[in-house]
Parts: C-alpha cells; structure tokens; sequence
C-alpha cells in the first residue's frame, strides 16, 4: 500500500472521488500543513491554524497507480486558484502536495509537470513535507455518500465526481 496526502480545496470533493476509485483502500479527510495541533474545523476555518483541508488516500499501487492518483488529482480540482477553489476561499483550500519521503516527492514533482500540459505555467501547487495530519471530525469522512442531497454536494461535489468519471471512467468502481 502507498498513501498520499493531498489539497485541493474541500476535502469532501477529493474524498468522494478517490473513494470510487479502484485500488483506494482508504480515503481520511484531515487537515495538514499547519502549526496548530489536534485542530478543529471551526479552527481550521478560521486560516489561523495555518492547516489544509487535506485527504489521505491509501491505495494499492498494483490495482492504480500513483501517477494516476496523482493525474486525478490534478484533473478534479484547478491548481490555478491561490487558496481557494470557486467559491470556497482561504488558504485552508490552498493546493498542496505532502510528501512523506525523497520518493512521494520525486512523484509529486512528476505530476505537477505533467499537470503544466493541461494547465499550463499558472500552477501554484505547493509541495511540502508533511508534518503531521489530524484526522477531520467524523461527520466529514464520507460526507457525499452521507449527504449525497445537500446543496454543496449537488452543486460542487457531483460535477467533479462526473469530470473525473468521464475523464478516467477505467479506474472508477
């Protein structure tokens, strides 16, 4: 198994696609990259606790590949936007890639210059080491198929999921 951590935007968006994705064992929204521990979504929110709302995603790179997670990943969010993704605002939505070691590195690098070809030279993905991740509160794990008829679920999680269906429909359940 390989895992990644990754930002891009609201973590429920990269948790209901990675979780329809073959191979994926595991998908935890978290937050990382900051300097508050153990921290709250309330806290997160408010950008002082300088965290991400991240995705760890667990998966069997003998099923999916990591260059495949990776170009999902580029493909379901805009790596154009600085701290934000649409409508949602703040560097807690902020594009980033952590790497736990010299090799996620390598393979985050890789893919952001392959991302360059769809989105070009605007990318503002960082890539940092990960120092810690704090597990998101429950009721955020999962939260499309628990609430598959909320508002933000219709409006902003169904049409990423649909992208990166029609872009990648192989590798989905």
């Amino acid at each position: 198994m390989e895992k990644f951590t990754l930002g891009g935007g609201c973590f429920w968006c990269l948790d209901a696609v990675y979780r329809n994705v073959i191979g994926v064992h595991s998908s935890i929204a978290g937050y990382a990259g900051g300097h508050t521990p153990n921290p709250t979504y309330e806290q997160v929110c408010t950008v002082d606790t300088g965290h991400a709302e991240v995705l760890q995603v667990e998966f069997d790179p003998s099923v999916v590949s990591a260059e495949q997670i990776l170009d999902i990943f580029f493909t379901l969010h805009d790596p154009t936007q600085l701290n934000r993704q649409g409508a949602d605002v703040g560097s807690q939505y902020r594009s980033s890639m952590m790497y736990e070691n010299d090799d996620q590195k390598l393979l985050f690098e890789q893919a952001l210059e392959r991302a360059k070809e769809i989105w070009g030279d605007d990318i503002v993905t960082e890539i940092v080491p990960l120092d810690a991740f704090y597990e998101a509160e429950g009721y955020h794990q999962d939260y499309f198929a628990k609430n598959p008829g909320q508002g933000y679920c219709i409006a902003v999680v169904s049409p990423k999921l649909a992208k990166v269906r029609s872009g990648f429909s192989e590798l989905m359940r």
